[in-house]
């Protein structure tokens, strides 16, 4: 599994893909992410050292992702981020972090010492796909609410249930109260949730234009920020 890269179109930045212990809330049915956590603190240690000693510093970005939220990294990895931010002098960090850890971010703002850019994997603003369909855990029920905290959603798009109304909507919702996105296409994998190829087919053509937006990033692969299996 490649768990280093450097992004060098959009939004230029070093990224490292780490272990870390079990995502607290663990059960979004589309996800098989979390097969990649651990609880051996000594091996996730080990391993999270060497994927870091890859950061140059050379984009004075450094983003840095697991299988769940920020939170779940151990301390001892996280006293490592810190040290490389100083030594390499990267001036900004970008994490992910689940709903239920809003109330946090600023704690890990202290703590690393650089402005973060926060992440959150909101799938869709579409309240009742979100919790019934995908069951995310995330109780917000405005953008607003969202845009309180983080700064930069994930939206999915291509699932069978999805309409193409409901994507319209994310996008617009993305465009208009956030900085930064990211739009993940739906990849099928080991959960029982499908993609639907034709509303994919639609999202490639009707959003082509996302490709030229400085300000939001298309997954159509899980694999296109160059880490992961």
């Amino acid at each position: 599994m490649e768990r280093y890269n450097v992004i060098r179109e959009k939004n230029p930045r070093e990224i490292v893909l780490l272990k870390a212990r079990p995502c607290a809330w663990g059960k979004c049915t589309f996800c098989d992410y979390i097969d990649d956590n651990s609880r051996d603190e000594a091996e996730m240690l080990a391993l999270n050292s060497k994927v870091l000693s890859r950061v140059t510093g050379e984009r004075g970005v450094l983003e840095v992702i697991n299988s769940g939220s920020c939170f779940e990294i151990p301390r001892g990895t996280l006293e490592e981020i810190r040290n490389i931010l100083q030594e390499k002098k990267i001036g900004r960090l970008f994490f992910e972090s689940h709903w239920i850890y809003r109330k946090r971010l600023d704690e890990m703002r202290r703590f690393m010492g650089v402005p973060i850019t926060y992440k959150i994997g909101v799938e869709t603003f579409d309240n009742d796909f979100r919790e019934r369909v995908l069951n995310k855990h995330a109780d917000f029920q405005t953008p607003e609410e969202v845009a309180a905290y983080f700064d930069s959603p994930c939206i999915m798009v291509g699932i069978k249930g999805q309409t193409k109304k409901m994507i319209d909507r994310d996008i617009r919702i993305l465009k208009k109260y956030f900085r930064l996105g990211t739009v993940n296409v739906f990849t099928n994998n080991t959960t029982p949730i499908r993609q639907d190829p034709e509303l994919v087919q639609w999202f490639i053509r009707e959003y082509e234009w996302l490709k030229d937006d400085p300000a939001v990033e298309v997954l159509y692969e899980n694999t296109d920020f160059g880490v992961g299996d």
